[in-house]
């Protein structure tokens, strides 16, 4: 097992153990009590510990990609009705989640849902707080650890400098996972919504086999099935812990955004520790709902609760100005 896998395994015991306090959106860990600076002092800090920090280890979560107008899968909002419009009408769906929880009267009708779900996200733009970070990476060693499955950060930067531990919704797996394999699933998406035109439900022949034994595929995620945690997950923790490994004597910033009370163990939790264990590490977390900074990392930490499209806009415009006034 990897060591970043370990440290997530750790959390996710404490998770269980506490589970009623994160289910409150709280943590059972002590807080820093003190006070934030205002917030024009927080932007020209973030920006000083970017220039300064040897390497970024970037961890991105759901509110990252929420901030660019990625925020349709637990609301009915206009985004939602751009993307699921139809569903929306038919069936009242409030946000893209609810439809992968519905009790669907075929699988041609589950496979319509899901196919939208998948080609909204896979040919989605880049989103501009994903543009602004990368203009704030521009020239620096780092790497992105994200939970993200909706495939931003490897539209922007190499696989081999992005590890994405919860899936990714361009590829297939086999729904009993009966082999370790994961194949493409951009084209038959593109065939399925294609085929399906204004309709909800796509053709008997295109729901996505296994080629291995013929059963029904699923798309290579957690949280909707029986996620395959095979050759390629365990790829995905090889690399993020070869960096940290490779990393860790250097000044590294834990770079956290958008990290929500679902899935603490993954990013958040993980950071506070190694940004404890390593010896000149800094941590800085962007957050729109919670201020969660551990007192023990108050001196070498900080936590900006604004909107992370804002603040990475914010952060941009002054590392540019800096830039200019030299």
């Amino acid at each position: 097992m990897s060591f970043y896998e370990e440290l997530v395994l750790k959390t996710q015991t404490n998770y269980s153990r506490y589970y009623n306090l994160y289910a409150a959106g709280k943590t059972p860990y002590e807080l820093s009590h003190r006070p934030d600076l205002p917030y024009p002092e927080q932007i020209a800090r973030l920006v000083q510990e970017i220039r300064e920090a040897d390497c970024i280890l970037v961890g991105g979560a759901s509110g990252l990609s929420a901030a660019g107008g990625g925020d349709f899968y637990y609301e009915d909002n206009p985004s939602y009705r751009k993307y699921f419009g139809k569903y929306a009408e038919k069936y009242h769906f409030k946000g893209a989640f609810a439809g992968m929880m519905h009790p669907w009267s075929s699988r041609e009708e589950f496979w319509g849902y899901l196919a939208t779900f998948l080609h909204t996200t896979q040919t989605a733009p880049i989103r501009k707080p994903y543009k602004d970070l990368d203009t704030l990476l521009t020239g620096k060693d780092f790497f992105v650890l994200t939970t993200n499955q909706d495939t931003q950060f490897v539209k922007i930067y190499p696989e081999e400098k992005v590890a994405e531990i919860q899936g990714d919704h361009r590829f297939f797996q086999c729904a009993a996972c009966c082999t370790d394999d994961t194949w493409d699933a951009v084209a038959p998406v593109a065939k399925m919504v294609a085929a399906m035109g204004e309709q909800t439900a796509i053709p008997t022949e295109l729901i996505p086999r296994c080629p291995h034994c013929g059963g029904e595929a699923f798309p290579w995620v957690r949280g909707y099935g029986n996620f395959l945690q095979g050759k390629k997950y365990e790829a995905q923790y090889e690399k993020v812990s070869r960096y940290l490994l490779d990393h860790q004597g250097k000044r590294i910033l834990f770079l956290e955004l958008g990290v929500g009370r679902l899935t603490p163990m993954f990013i958040q939790e993980p950071f506070w520790h190694l940004a404890l264990s390593f010896p000149n590490a800094r941590y800085i977390a962007v957050n729109d709902k919670y201020h969660f900074l551990p007192r023990q990392l108050e001196e070498n930490g900080m936590v900006i609760v604004r909107d992370i499209a804002a603040v990475l806009r914010d952060a941009k415009s002054a590392m540019i100005g800096e830039e200019d006034a030299q």
